[in-house]
């Protein structure tokens, strides 16, 4: 469940990602995206049957021809069992951004068994509805400026600056910036998942 704490003197950092629209992470995204589902033996068509997103439209992706919004990577991302800086470490720019969200990916840290990856984000005063995450995956939301609301979508809270929050991001879950655009830093940890299979071997 998620719970609202506070911490002392919080840092402000004036930079953050630009808003509006969708941020282009670069055509090296899309040789990841291609690498990663070679790797697991997933053929393009499994991989939009398995993740949602068109076959067509997977195909621009991979051949770098077209730029993935937040909800797209996330739903790839999911499909091939791996984080999302997995995908997004490849480009020269790791930048994404979503219908509230930009993010940007600062650092990711592997241990035997966990991946941490750190972002900074800009929420905007929209709603946004993530789909859940892989299984095990946490989030860690620390407001650095603004106020918003996150957490499960079933019983988000609402923060303000120097608050924190951690909840289970494997339900789906919910960013939204209050009186304008918060800014954040989010620290996610994901179980390091074997690849996914092609059923059809």
């Amino acid at each position: 469940m998620a719970k609202a704490t506070g911490f002392a003197h919080a840092a402000r950092d004036p930079a953050s990602p630009r808003s509006g629209g969708d941020l282009a992470p670069g055509p090296r995204v899309g040789g990841a995206i291609r690498r990663l589902r070679e790797t697991a033996g997933i053929s393009l068509s499994e991989l939009a049957r398995r993740s949602g997103v068109g076959k067509a439209t997977l195909s621009q992706l991979e051949a770098g021809e077209r730029n993935p919004t937040l909800d797209t990577l996330y739903a790839i991302t999911t499909a091939l069992q791996v984080p999302l800086g997995a995908v997004l470490e490849a480009s020269s720019q790791p930048r994404i951004s979503g219908a509230a969200v930009d993010a940007v990916l600062l650092d990711r840290h592997h241990t035997a068994t966990r991946v941490a990856e750190t972002y900074r984000l800009a929420v905007r005063p929209v709603r946004q509805r993530s789909a859940a995450h892989l299984t095990g995956t946490s989030e860690t939301l620390i407001v650095v400026d603004g106020r918003l609301r996150t957490g499960p979508a079933s019983h988000p809270v609402e923060l303000e600056t120097g608050q924190s929050t951690t909840f289970q991001a494997d339900t789906p879950h919910l960013y939204q910036g209050i009186s304008g655009t918060a800014t954040c830093l989010l620290v996610m940890t994901s179980p390091i998942s074997a690849p996914a299979q092609d059923p059809r071997g």
